[in-house]
């Protein structure tokens, strides 16, 4: 190895010489890679358009070492790296659309908001979401929930429509948190009875059994299973007036 020296006088003192290094030969030793995580996923698979293909649980090894913290960034490097044939829903990220909606070690959450178990010794086992008819792999088939929600006429309804957009509709603050479960509740919608009225069959309100399982899932941390509840004190009283007025 070869040494340049520079030598500069001020005053008496002379600065040592540097030396220069050169290539490879004086490359610092890589950083010793770190021990790889692997962690087991047991995925659902199911694709409709593969004669005689039936159910079942494909396994994938991810090293979390390289990989996000929640389930569904293990979904995308799976299939990123592993398998495109995967197949599952995703949108936003963030805990509001709902797209990645499926069960995840038996419970029914979002994969985005979901953290990955660390243990490595534990497989993580993720299926479509159990209530559902399955499109293919872990995608449900939204259609009946869309004929629902539709159902349910999920806009403000005004009986004098003469006012539209021409000024706002005002709410107090009290009448605003009351919003967990609109339309029926908003002070401002006029058709709060024929709301009611639509519900009263046995496979509406009272098909919830108050089991709470929409409150523990809820990715925004509201209270479905109260609202519910509510509802149900609303109906109790439409059917008391109903009955007066007969």
């Amino acid at each position: 190895m070869s040494a340049v020296c520079f030598s500069l006088r001020s005053g008496s003192v002379l600065v040592p010489a540097l030396k220069l290094a050169r290539g490879a030969q004086t490359a610092a030793a890589p950083a010793q890679a770190a021990a790889a995580r692997l962690k087991r996923f047991a995925i659902y698979r199911w694709d409709p358009d593969k004669p005689g293909d039936k159910p079942r649980m494909q396994t994938y090894e991810v090293d979390l070492n390289s990989c996000g913290p929640m389930v569904l960034d293990a979904l995308i490097k799976i299939k990123n790296e592993q398998d495109p044939t995967l197949t599952f829903r995703r949108s936003c990220r963030e805990g509001i659309c709902g797209s990645c909606a499926m069960n995840i070690n038996g419970g029914n959450t979002l994969a985005c908001t979901n953290k990955i178990d660390a243990n490595a010794a534990r497989v993580t086992k993720i299926y479509p979401l159990p209530h559902m008819y399955v499109v293919k792999d872990l995608v449900p088939d939204l259609s009946n929930f869309y004929a629902q929600y539709k159902s349910i006429e999920p806009f403000l309804k005004k009986r004098d429509e003469s006012q539209q957009g021409k000024a706002q509709y005002l709410q107090s603050v009290e009448d605003r948190q009351k919003l967990a479960y609109r339309w029926m509740i908003d002070s401002r919608d006029d058709f709060t009875e024929e709301r009611l009225s639509k519900l009263q069959d046995p496979f509406s309100l009272y098909r919830c059994h108050t089991i709470m399982n929409c409150t523990k899932t809820c990715p925004k941390g509201l209270n479905p299973g109260k609202a519910i509840a509510e509802i149900k004190k609303m109906m109790a009283t439409y059917k008391e007036k109903k009955s007066a007025v007969a």
